[in-house]
């Protein structure tokens, strides 16, 4: 692959990673609380998925960001 692509891929695998789990943490923690009050489940599934998007975003993007900039 060319440089670019490594680039791109090396940020994309790193920010995945990296998101998923603060995002997964997150909106685990998140939905857990809330559903303590309104139904576990919902709560959990709702946080879930809220938190692990949000960080799998934030995580992806700021991983491309520092390869680019650092590579």
């Amino acid at each position: 692959m060319n440089w670019w692509m490594d680039r791109w891929m090396d940020g994309w695998m790193d920010g995945w990673m990296d998101g998923w789990m603060d995002g997964w943490m997150d909106g685990w923690m998140d939905g857990w609380m809330d559903g303590r009050m309104d139904g576990w489940m919902d709560g959990w599934m709702d946080g879930w998925m809220d938190g692990w998007m949000d960080g799998w975003m934030d995580g992806w993007v700021n991983a491309r960001m520092d390869k680019w900039i650092d590579g």
